[in-house]
């Protein structure tokens, strides 16, 4: 039986969403919060716009894009892309995982655009990114954060490409190297790497994806909600601190002082440097351990962010995936009540396993100290299932 451990995390919160909070964080961080005042006064703009013009900064996102703040988090900030952007000329849809299945399910059940090819993988492993055709649009998420799987790089993306590539990087914008001159649209949401509150998300566009905006209308009616164009041009306020709908100014805030956290620890570089070494601590145990491994089958794609683990344990083979998954659910509940990991189970469509996140906002200290009780907890739960 493996030994009860002693040391705990100090932060035991290893959600992929939301995710743990900046270290240091304290509720006094809202107290400047313009709270009873209109979104659309000039203090509020100016401080929703502060959140534009830092990601901007960090994320190295070229002057020429718009940038703006949109209802609905990362889902929100997707669909006003796919809803005002397809139907142009065909797409080829990327899917590796439960979140690029559902843009799938969206653009084929929703829109019902015709022209489209469905690119899709198992989870753990990517599609053929060489077949991609660039005169589509292309429709992909740079990570799969239920899957953790995220594509190695930039460079299967055509540069003389005639359609817009439209990446949902939610969990990936912060920790990894978006590479913005092969992109079109990009959105995020503040609620993953930066530990930031959900509801709001971001959109990111080029020049060439204004352009669309402004040079092809859809046939399918246009919800208030998704609405970038007036009178056939960009709504520019938009991405000048106005917003669609009313957006919290406690949650713009907490976004302001989660940008200031990044860029105290170095920016960019060292976002991706605190998730790199997080994911390394990870890799060290996964190569000692008998009972699991990475779910991404590649090391070069391994997510930094969403760490998904799969079982491999002796003891599961000939066992019912029922049984593997009572047991791994029953683990993971033990150490929620012990209080050194909360909510990590694996994505509700992904295989059986675990999955911890590893972005910027968890120390490696409290990864490193949760890891053994990860082997106590299934070795317990084994023990209990018989």
């Amino acid at each position: 039986m493996t030994t009860r451990p002693e040391k705990r995390p100090d932060r035991p919160h290893f959600s992929s969403g939301p995710c743990a909070k900046r270290p240091g964080w304290k509720t006094d961080v809202l107290r400047e919060s313009l709270t009873g005042r209109s979104h659309r006064a000039a203090p509020a703009k100016a401080r929703i716009q502060e959140v534009s013009e830092r990601s901007r900064s960090i994320l190295g996102i070229p002057q020429d894009w718009k940038l703006g703040l949109v209802p609905a988090s990362d889902t929100g900030a997707v669909e006003m892309a796919l809803w005002s952007m397809l139907g142009a000329r065909g797409v080829d849809l990327l899917a590796w995982e439960s979140f690029g299945a559902g843009w799938v399910g969206d653009v084929v059940n929703q829109l019902r655009l015709s022209d489209h090819r469905v690119l899709a993988a198992e989870y753990g492993e990517l599609p053929d990114l060489a077949s991609v055709d660039f005169s589509r649009d292309v429709v992909f998420a740079w990570n799969g954060t239920t899957s953790g799987v995220r594509v190695p790089d930039g460079d299967w993306i055509d540069d003389a490409r005639e359609g817009l590539t439209i990446c949902d990087a939610t969990s990936a914008a912060f920790a990894m190297d978006l590479a913005w001159d092969k992109l079109d649209v990009v959105t995020w949401s503040w609620q993953k790497v930066l530990g930031g509150e959900a509801a709001h998300g971001m959109l990111a566009l080029s020049p060439r994806a204004v352009a669309r905006l402004e040079s092809y209308t859809p046939p399918w009616p246009m919800p208030k909600i998704f609405r970038m164009t007036k009178a056939g041009k960009l709504n520019a306020s938009l991405f000048e601190g106005s917003t669609i709908n009313t957006p919290s100014m406690i949650c713009v805030e907490d976004a302001i002082d989660g940008l200031r956290w990044a860029e105290s620890v170095g920016g960019l570089s060292g976002l991706m440097a605190r998730a790199e070494t997080n994911l390394a601590a990870v890799t060290r145990w996964v190569e000692r351990s008998s009972w699991t491994d990475f779910l991404a089958t590649d090391a070069t794609t391994r997510s930094c962010t969403s760490i998904c683990l799969r079982i491999v344990d002796d003891w599961a083979r000939g066992r019912e995936d029922s049984e593997i998954s009572n047991t791994i659910k029953a683990a993971a509940k033990r150490l929620d009540r012990e209080g050194v990991a909360f909510d990590i189970d694996s994505y509700r469509d992904a295989p059986t396993g675990l999955r911890l996140w590893g972005g910027a906002t968890v120390e490696t200290a409290d990864l490193e100290a949760l890891l053994p009780w990860l082997d106590w907890a299934w070795a317990e739960a084994k023990s209990e299932a018989g």
